[in-house]
C-alpha cells in the first residue's frame, strides 16, 4: 500500500501564490512610465489605501517586510522596560523585542489555541512592564477582549503580530482593529504576499507621520531628521504584487478552506492528532494546518516518514524562543508551550493544493501512524 502513496511530485509545506502574469507587467508599465520605483510611489498608494479597505481598518502604512514593520511598530510607542510576550512563535517576533532595545518577557500558552494563554499574563507584570506583544498564532485570534481588559488597567500598550492573520475577522470585525497596533507580514509565504512586505495597522492617525519618519530613517522634513530610523520602504515591484493578489485573495482563502476542510475530513477521528479548533465567531483565513501528535518521538518519525512520500511538512515553530541560546532562558517556565512546540507539525496548506492530494496525504497520516509510529 505504501508505494501506491507516494506521489510522484514533490509536496511542499508552501507554495508562494502567484497573480496572472500580464496583470502583473501591466501594472509594472506605469512603473516604467512614471520612473518612480520607491518612496510612496503611486502603485504604493494604491495598494494602501485598497489594503485598509480590505482588512476594515481606519488606519494603514506599507513596509518592505514584517519583521521591520514590527520593529518600528514597538520603536513607534516609545516603550522601555520588559515586554510580555509568547514564546511559540516564529523567532522575528522576539528579535523585534530585543532590538527595539527591550526584554521579553516570555508567557505560557494556552493549550488549544496556542496562542498566548492571557490568564497568565497578570503575574508577570512588573513596574518595568510597558507592552504586551501577543501573536495570532496560525491565524487563530488571540482572546483579545481579556488581554484589552489586562492592558487597560494596568496601562500597557498592545502589540498584535497578525502574521499569520490577513483577512481574518471577529463577530465582523477585521483583526487589525484590535491592540494599538498590528503588524501584517505579506511574505510570499503567507496567505496574501507582495512578494516581501509588511503592513501595520492601528487607529491613532498621529502614529502615522511617525511611522512614515521611522522606515525613510527619521527624516521628516528635507532638512530635518527627528528620529532614529531605518530604511523599511516598500518599492513598487512590492505593491504591484499586492496590488494583483488582492484580486484574488478572497478566492484563494475559500479554496484554502476548502483544503483545510479536507484535512480535517481525513485525520479528525486518528486519536493520536489534536486539531485546530474552529470558532463560529470567526472568520478564519485557513493559514496553516498544524497537528500535534501525541509525543516528541512520534512527531519527528512522521516528519521523517512523510519526506519518503515526498511530502515535507514543518515543525513549526520549533524550538521555542525562549530556547534561542541568545535569550539565555528556558522553555522550563513555559511547560504547555513546550509541549505544543515539541509535538506540532505543519502540514503543506496553500490555494492550489489539489483536494485529491490532501486526501492522500491524509490517508498517508492515517496508514503511518495506525501501522508504523504507535
Amino acid at each position: 500500500m505504501k508505494n501506491e502513496l507516494i506521489f510522484k511530485h514533490r509536496i511542499n509545506v508552501t507554495q508562494p501564490k502567484l497573480p496572472d502574469y500580464g496583470m502583473y507587467t501591466e501594472l509594472l508599465k506605469e512603473v516604467w512610465e512614471k520612473k518612480w520605483l520607491t518612496n510612496d510611489g503611486p502603485l504604493h498608494e494604491r495598494f494602501r489605501e485598497q489594503v485598509r479597505d480590505m482588512l476594515m481598518v481606519p488606519q494603514a502604512e506599507l513596509f518592505t517586510n514584517g519583521h521591520l514593520a514590527l520593529e518600528i511598530a514597538l520603536k513607534a510607542l516609545d516603550l522601555t522596560g520588559e515586554v510580555i510576550t509568547t514564546p511559540f512563535t516564529f523567532a522575528s517576533t522576539t528579535h523585534a523585542i530585543a532590538n527595539a532595545g527591550l526584554k521579553p518577557v516570555f508567557c505560557d500558552v494556552d493549550p488549544i489555541t496556542y496562542n498566548i494563554d492571557a490568564t497568565k499574563i497578570e503575574r508577570l507584570i512588573t513596574p518595568d512592564t510597558s507592552a504586551i506583544v501577543a501573536v495570532h498564532v496560525f491565524g487563530t485570534p488571540c482572546d483579545v477582549f481579556t488581554i484589552e481588559a489586562i492592558a487597560k488597567k494596568h496601562n500597557l500598550k498592545v502589540i498584535y503580530d497578525a502574521a499569520h492573520a490577513f483577512g481574518v475577522e471577529i463577530n465582523g470585525v477585521g483583526i487589525g482593529n484590535f491592540g494599538d497596533i498590528s503588524m501584517f507580514s505579506l511574505h510570499a509565504t503567507k496567505v496574501f504576499h507582495s512578494i516581501e512586505g509588511g503592513l501595520l495597522t492601528f487607529k491613532d492617525e498621529s502614529l502615522s507621520p511617525i511611522l512614515k519618519s521611522l522606515k525613510n530613517f527619521g527624516i521628516t522634513s528635507p532638512e530635518s531628521v527627528d528620529y532614529v530610523g531605518t530604511n523599511a520602504k516598500m518599492n513598487e515591484f512590492q505593491a504591484a504584487m499586492g496590488l494583483c493578489n488582492l484580486e484574488t485573495v478572497r478566492n484563494d482563502i475559500q479554496m484554502r478552506g476548502n483544503v483545510y476542510q479536507a484535512y480535517v475530513e481525513g485525520l479528525k477521528d486518528l486519536v493520536s492528532v489534536q486539531l485546530l479548533p474552529q470558532d463560529t465567531a470567526v472568520k478564519a483565513n485557513y493559514a496553516y494546518f498544524p497537528i500535534v501528535l501525541r509525543s516528541h518521538e512520534m512527531r519527528d518519525r512522521l516528519f521523517e516518514v512523510l519526506k519518503g512520500y515526498n511530502v515535507f511538512a514543518r515543525k513549526y515553530f520549533y524550538p521555542l524562543c525562549n530556547d534561542f541560546s541568545c535569550y539565555h532562558t528556558s522553555s522550563k517556565e513555559t511547560p504547555i508551550a513546550k509541549g505544543i512546540s515539541d509535538n506540532i507539525l505543519c502540514l503543506p496548506m496553500y490555494a492550489d493544493l489539489e483536494i485529491a492530494d490532501v486526501k492522500q496525504i491524509a490517508e498517508i497520516i492515517s496508514f503511518e501512524l495506525g501501522e508504523h509510529l504507535e
